[in-house]
């Protein structure tokens, strides 16, 4: 399928290191509830599932920051737990308490029936979507696609929904490695089959988002998250030339493993607000672009604030990457919460882009 040419590649040009004449920026739940306009679509759709389900809802609510703010990339509305539902675990949300599985797994039995769900079928909705924005932006910007990391899906898997301490899933993880391990390779054959999907449907640029890798002890971290990152990296098809997908492995709480995520051979590594953006840049020494990482919460301060923290950010990286801003992807530590204000949201992408233009 042929789209319309690019207008604004700065998002793909920083993730392949690649000079710009600013840095680019986009944001973790850029579209959301903070956007009154989002509000009103999920008001008519009844539900947010209903709303992901939707491609023609979820273009419009993906389109909806863009028509604000001058952002750089697009990402597709969705959720991560869109492949676990394809599964079967039968996903529903709780208005105040998130997601919930009807059927979350907790036995070697449970894992034993799991299967690689065909995304043609059980995730065409989420294909669909991808096809239609990428047909709607008409070339204005990027569309980024993406999934939950195999960890981070087996936490909402085990655990049947959010948690405090994942004391379900890690005492599986110690108790029975070899049915987590099963777990969680065929949830990464899930995950590369369905951003590969995304791709071919016209995604330029794929995220992998491990939320919950920072609550696992270093030992367990490498074993049960850091081992499928690299798995899903070195086996998801990018596409050739013009037409190659970057991937970019982001997680909260990730900062001590910058290295480790540099070598796994993704193009892009996010990281949380924990870690000094110039400290990541000098140890991950310019073998992938960097994507972050202002502390979401900067987004309740004075705009002359959000300035200061932008500039800061911006500043660390240089220094930490040699005097260069190129390899640079602006972006939040984590994503935006409902109650924020899109005018502090609009000073935020005008400080990025004036600070950092060349």
């Amino acid at each position: 399928m042929s789209y319309a040419p690019l207008q604004n590649d700065r998002f793909l040009r920083a993730l392949r290191r690649e000079p710009v004449d600013r840095t680019p920026v986009w944001l973790m739940r850029q579209a959301g509830r903070y956007l009154p306009e989002y509000r009103a679509t999920r008001a008519r759709a009844g539900s947010f599932l209903a709303m992901a389900k939707n491609p023609e809802l979820a273009c419009e609510v993906t389109i909806q920051p863009l028509e604000r703010f001058p952002l750089d990339a697009a990402i597709l509305f969705s959720d991560i737990l869109t492949v676990p539902d394809a599964m079967g675990l039968g996903l529903y949300f709780v208005e105040g308490e998130g997601p919930k599985f009807e059927r979350p797994v907790r036995t070697a039995a449970d894992i034993e029936k799991l299967a690689v769900p065909d995304v043609g079928t059980e995730l065409r909705y989420v294909t669909d979507a991808v096809s239609l924005i990428r047909r709607e932006l008409k070339g204005r910007v990027p569309l980024i696609g993406f999934s939950g990391s195999p960890w981070t899906l087996a936490c909402y898997m085990v655990e049947g929904g959010g948690s405090k301490d994942f004391a379900r899933v890690k005492s599986l993880a110690l108790n029975d490695p070899k049915a987590m391990h099963r777990l969680l390779d065929v949830t990464t054959d899930a995950v590369i089959a369905y951003l590969d999907a995304q791709r071919i449907a016209g995604a330029q640029a794929m995220q992998v988002f491990d939320t919950w890798g920072g609550v696992l002890s270093p030992a367990m971290y490498r074993e049960f998250s850091l081992r499928y990152l690299k798995r899903i990296a070195a086996e998801l098809p990018r596409g050739e030339g013009d037409e190659s997908a970057p991937l970019i492995l982001f997680g909260k709480g990730n900062g001590a493993y910058v290295e480790d995520l540099a070598a796994t051979g993704a193009e892009g590594v996010g990281v949380d607000w924990t870690i000094d953006l110039g400290d990541a840049a000098r140890r991950t020494g310019g073998r992938v672009a960097l994507q972050g990482n202002l502390d979401p919460v900067t987004l309740y301060a004075s705009p002359d604030a959000i300035r200061a923290e932008v500039g800061r950010a911006l500043d660390a990286y240089r220094d930490g990457n040699g005097g260069s801003r190129d390899g640079h992807v602006f972006n939040l530590g984590h994503g935006m919460s409902p109650d924020m204000n899109p005018e502090h949201v609009a000073v935020l992408v005008d400080a990025v882009h004036t600070l950092s233009a060349r």
